[in-house]
């Protein structure tokens, strides 16, 4: 049998596959990329060849196997972080199914290596009185407190993803009749978020505001868009200048996935359905939304108490006359 090169199959699921026909996220391609560089650097130390002279034969299941074990013991990478590199992984090699049929046997054997499972912790989330000590943190006499005050009471109120508040522009605002933010979401699904009064309010102020006439709603002193860790950098800020007047806030994680469970949690305690949350959020499954109900002890209090006897007198069981118990059988 002839052997397949590598390299031109790689590219080619790049290029054709994820660029042209999906037309993924530039961070999935970025997620993809990281993870065949790795790949290819671990097949060059043990296999000795470049990565251009590898051929599809050599990356195998024992291969990729080895190259996950590595990426956990060496990298100290999680679980989780883990089983993303597999799923790049099984990518390439379902497209590969179609572009080299003859090699079915070896492509199965590396779809069949399992994720791993790993523990489902509970989701992070805020208090009200956290979430007014953090937004009171910031100095609204400053350009940048003003910039920061309203980015973190956006994502208290909307539960926009990271991305989709520093990628929020000028033409995504609504701020008339039925005001909302338009965003473009995870895996490309576009979605309307209404806002609130106070959240229009605080908007329509900084709209007058901005420094410099960009675009984007959210930018650096200079006029450019405000990145992802720019964002984790300024919620690290108030978190600790938080902290002195609310104390619980040291114990937290205070990160913009967090603001974004603190307002799904609110919406829960409201009331508000499931189904509704998750078309909120951008949730491509319900089923995603359930981890709100699981870390949501108030629910879990109001249906225990509800189910719960509590002027109930506890006896000691005693077991029934034999032939009472007889006749009742009977």
């Amino acid at each position: 049998m002839k052997r397949t090169s590598f390299a031109p199959l790689l590219e080619r699921f790049f290029s054709d596959r994820l660029m042209r026909q999906r037309q993924v996220s530039p961070h999935t391609i970025s997620s993809y990329r990281d993870t065949f560089r790795l790949l290819l650097l671990f097949a060059k130390k043990h296999l000795g060849k470049q990565p251009s002279r590898l051929v599809f034969e050599e990356i195998d299941a024992p291969l990729v196997v080895a190259f996950l074990h590595d990426l956990e013991t060496t990298r100290k990478i999680s679980a989780r972080s883990r089983n993303l590199r597999l799923t790049a992984i099984r990518s390439f090699f379902h497209y590969a199914a179609y572009e080299e049929p003859a090699h079915a046997a070896r492509i199965q054997r590396v779809l069949a290596i399992p994720s791993k499972k790993y523990p489902r912790k509970l989701v992070d989330f805020l208090e009200r009185s956290e979430i007014d000590a953090l937004l009171a943190a910031a100095d609204l006499q400053t350009w940048y407190g003003r910039r920061d005050h309203l980015l973190m009471f956006l994502a208290v109120q909307t539960g926009l993803r990271l991305s989709e508040l520093t990628g929020l522009r000028l033409q995504d605002l609504h701020i008339g009749t039925g005001a909302h933010v338009r965003c473009l979401g995870k895996g490309r699904k576009e979605r309307c978020t209404p806002l609130t009064k106070q959240a229009l309010a605080v908007l329509k102020g900084w709209m007058k505001d901005r420094a410099h006439d960009s675009e984007w709603i959210f930018t650096t002193a200079q006029g450019s868009r405000l990145s992802g860790d720019a964002v984790q950098g300024l919620l690290a800020k108030y978190q600790r200048l938080a902290s002195d007047a609310c104390p619980s806030l040291k114990k937290k994680r205070v990160t913009p996935h967090v603001l974004r469970h603190t307002f799904a949690m609110e919406l829960l305690q409201a009331g508000v359905d499931r189904s509704v949350i998750g078309l909120w959020l951008g949730h491509e499954s319900i089923e995603t939304t359930h981890i709100y109900l699981q870390a949501n002890l108030a629910i879990k209090e109001q249906i225990l108490a509800k189910t719960t006897q509590r002027d109930a007198v506890w006896r000691p069981f005693k077991a029934e006359d034999r032939l009472l118990s007889f006749l009742k059988n009977l």
